[in-house]
């Protein structure tokens, strides 16, 4: 019932946007994307452990005519076995659009449902929902390149009955004080530096660096007791290799500075390689 109840905030809410939008251009637009993980860190956490492995994440994007509305498929999963009960699918319903954006307070926004589901387990186990904002701001700072960003995450267990609802730590199968329910905030900042092209069919590139601060409201995505603290700032450097035919290559780098135990223990790097093909 509180599934239904977040899919009709976000239609509503995009209904009431899309409004005052711009009218949609009657074509079906999305991206069908392949990346390779050196090591899956998500939120915080190193999924597969301080042993883990490399993971694969192919996704299907849909943005549905122009219309602001879209929809994501992803899935998640470790490169070699050993880390079945990990795998993952996200499902995303999103809308995207803008406000003012004439005005230095121009903001673009994300409003979306998830819903997490782990295929090698029951679905009354460990399977999440969220709902999300993402909320930029790109010429706010008067930097051309220069954006922060704000996400606001509600997660909660898609399963009143399920485990991660129930104090139980599926990470290590012991009671736990915490469950998969909880708020988490976090702040970005990213900022794009126009080079000379690297690939002569290419017409502009930039290097973007990223970084984020996520402050967790005692959030355990698989039941864990997480404190009430700042969790973690990543950094994070890539750049676009457009190859043509709407086929695109992005390469990037991330660290992790860890700073709450009970999320992650250890410092973080790892390379993320994406192959991209948009329609």
């Amino acid at each position: 019932m509180k599934t239904i109840v977040c899919l009709g905030v976000v239609l509503a809410f995009a209904s009431c946007a899309a409004a005052g939008g711009p009218p949609p251009d009657g074509k079906l637009h999305g991206a069908i994307e392949f990346s390779y993980l050196t090591s899956y860190i998500w939120r915080g956490f190193d999924v597969y452990g301080p042993s883990g492995d490399s993971g694969i994440a192919p996704a299907v994007t849909l943005d549905l005519f122009g219309s602001g509305f879209g929809f994501r498929t992803q899935a998640n999963r470790a490169v070699h076995s050993g880390f079945e009960n990990t795998e993952r699918w996200d499902y995303t319903i999103f809308y995207r659009n803008m406000l003012w954006p004439d005005a230095r307070h121009a903001m673009a926004y994300h409003i979306g449902y998830v819903y997490y589901n782990y295929p090698d387990n029951s679905r009354t186990l460990a399977d999440l929902s969220e709902m999300q904002g993402a909320f930029s701001f790109p010429q706010l700072l008067g930097i051309k390149g220069l954006v922060p960003t704000y996400v606001l995450v509600k997660l909660w267990p898609a399963n009143s009955g399920s485990l991660v609802a129930s104090r139980v730590d599926l990470t290590r199968g012991i009671l736990s004080r915490g469950t998969a329910s909880g708020w988490a905030h976090i702040f970005m900042l990213d900022y794009g530096i126009p080079i000379t092209p690297l690939l002569p069919n290419q017409k502009e590139q930039a290097i973007r660096l990223h970084s984020e601060f996520v402050f967790n409201d005692g959030v355990g995505p698989a039941g864990q007791d997480v404190d009430h603290d700042w969790s973690n700032a990543v950094f994070g450097i890539l750049t676009d290799f457009e190859l043509g035919g709407g086929f695109s290559f992005t390469p990037a780098f991330y660290i992790q500075s860890s700073w709450d135990d009970s999320v992650n223990t250890e410092n973080e790097y790892w390379a993320v390689l994406t192959m991209q093909y948009r329609f």
